[in-house]
């Protein structure tokens, strides 16, 4: 039977962000603020939002995890997914585990202490439209994965509100041929029934379905004839695999 959705159930949510951010806020200005401790605040926030909405969460393909993932690699990974609501965040953080950062957009950055926990907890803001700052951003999420950390890039760049796969945009596979990185693509199914993009109400007790696919690596440096054809090579084949999980 089909729960009715709730504004409340979305409200709760939003506390548990805000529960968690403020800490992170409060430890950044007292300059105590660390790596594990925002792991922890993460995997905490992930694991209630998902009991909260009585998620039903199935995982197929768990063995092409690398297994840095979940520890300290010594070379950072690129996760790719659909995105089709504010909940595929959760569902990845609980799944694939809280050493993960992410690549935002701007605007979350400015919200209230959210924005401001996100930005001391290691993520990274990019401005589409400022192609300069876009650029840095990039660069900023290069040393990242340099460094060991994984980064989580959402390619169709905002929440479908179809559910269908919008266009990708080519940022994060000229990180992954600049840097070397593979890519982990992640097809996400089931959350656009817990909150729709721009929809403000959720939903208890959906099934999700998360399937992760095969790393995705891309060619040696200068392996290809021109990069744009690389470029363009490795984006194909990370959607068609996300495009095959949903």
């Amino acid at each position: 039977m089909t729960t009715p959705k709730s504004l409340l159930l979305s409200l709760r949510n939003v506390y548990e962000t805000l529960y968690v951010s403020a800490p992170t806020v409060v430890d950044a200005l007292r300059g105590t603020i660390t790596r594990e401790g925002c792991d922890v605040r993460l995997e905490s926030w992930s694991s209630r939002v998902v009991a909260n909405t009585e998620m039903m969460i199935s995982v197929h393909g768990r063995e092409h995890v690398p297994t840095g993932l979940r520890g300290r690699p010594s070379q950072g990974y690129l996760v790719m997914s659909n995105h089709q609501s504010h909940y595929d965040v959760a569902v990845l953080y609980y799944v694939l585990g809280a050493q993960i950062r992410m690549v935002a957009k701007r605007e979350l950055f400015d919200l209230p202490i959210f924005g401001r926990a996100i930005r001391a907890a290691g993520f990274v803001s990019v401005d589409r439209k400022n192609h300069s700052s876009a650029v840095s951003s990039l660069e900023e999420a290069k040393e990242m994965l340099t460094s060991g950390t994984p980064i989580w890039i959402a390619p169709e760049g905002r929440r479908s509100p179809t559910g269908e796969l919008l266009p990708f945009k080519k940022g994060g596979f000229v990180m992954s041929l600049a840097t070397g990185a593979p890519i982990l693509p992640v097809s996400i199914r089931g959350t656009r029934d817990i909150l729709r993009a721009k929809g403000v109400r959720s939903r208890r007790g959906v099934e999700v379905f998360v399937t992760i696919h095969p790393l995705v690596h891309p060619p040696p440096h200068g392996g290809e004839p021109h990069p744009r054809a690389a470029r363009d090579a490795i984006a194909n084949e990370v959607r068609r695999a996300i495009a095959s999980g949903l």
